[in-house]
């Protein structure tokens, strides 16, 4: 395995760039949900949990574009973020219909940050 200090600097400005996109899409995302933006209002009308959860969602989401800007909690932002875009694919599938594809993307993407963050064990230093 990986550790993020161990990847190459292509693979860095990468993983960075995935970030800083993630950020930006995330952000806006949930700005719009807390500006209560028409089309949001409508959407979580239509999911049926309240506008409490668009809230919510909102929070979850620039919390998320935070966390992936920060080096320190990069993979805890990235795997917030795969798992709100994990539900938003279900409740698409399952509730509202619609194109799941950009949360299949976006839930994809966040995952592959997460994955390339993701801490590693010591083991091998420890036991040598």
């Amino acid at each position: 395995m990986s550790s993020p200090s161990s990847l190459s600097l292509t693979q860095r400005r990468i993983v960075w760039g995935v970030r800083i996109l993630l950020a930006l899409a995330f952000g806006a995302a949930g700005a719009s949900k807390l500006a209560g933006v028409p089309q949001m209002v409508q959407v979580f009308d239509a999911i049926g949990f309240g506008q409490w959860f668009r809230y919510v969602t909102g929070v979850v989401e620039v919390g998320g574009a935070l966390l992936l800007l920060v080096p320190a909690t990069g993979f805890l932002g990235g795997l917030l973020l795969a798992v709100t875009m994990a539900c938003a694919v279900a409740t698409h599938l399952v509730l509202i219909g619609g194109n799941p594809a950009p949360a299949i993307v976006l839930a994809l993407l966040s995952a592959f940050v997460a994955w390339r963050l993701r801490p590693v064990p010591r083991l091998a230093a420890t036991a040598a």
